[in-house]
């Protein structure tokens, strides 16, 4: 269960951060809502999260999900670029969650 939380937390995270581009500085009241509602719902899923899954583990699964979603999103619709290097960055950061995952099995 803590998996599964910790991974809908990185997807929030995704999705404040998605929205949070989208509010254009919280001028925007309804992403500015969606925004902060999604921040303090990941926060409260990381944190329950990590009542059975390490410190260091949680976390960095949190942020990694949260980067390559955000990576992901810029790419998909917000027309950023998906240069080769960019492309490696990713695969690293997928590889470190998957070493991290591991790791804490």
């Amino acid at each position: 269960m803590a998996w599964i939380l910790l991974i809908l937390a990185g997807l929030l995270e995704v999705a404040w951060a998605f929205t949070m581009k989208l509010s254009n500085g919280f001028t925007k009241i309804n992403y500015s809502f969606i925004t902060i509602a999604s921040l303090v719902i990941s926060l409260i899923m990381l944190s329950i999260s990590m009542r059975t899954i390490p410190l260091g583990t949680a976390y960095t699964i949190w942020t990694g999900i949260g980067a390559l979603g955000a990576f992901v999103v810029g790419i998909l619709f917000l027309g950023e670029s998906a240069t080769p290097m960019r492309m490696l960055a990713a695969v690293l950061i997928v590889s470190g969650l998957l070493l991290m995952k591991l790791s804490s099995s």
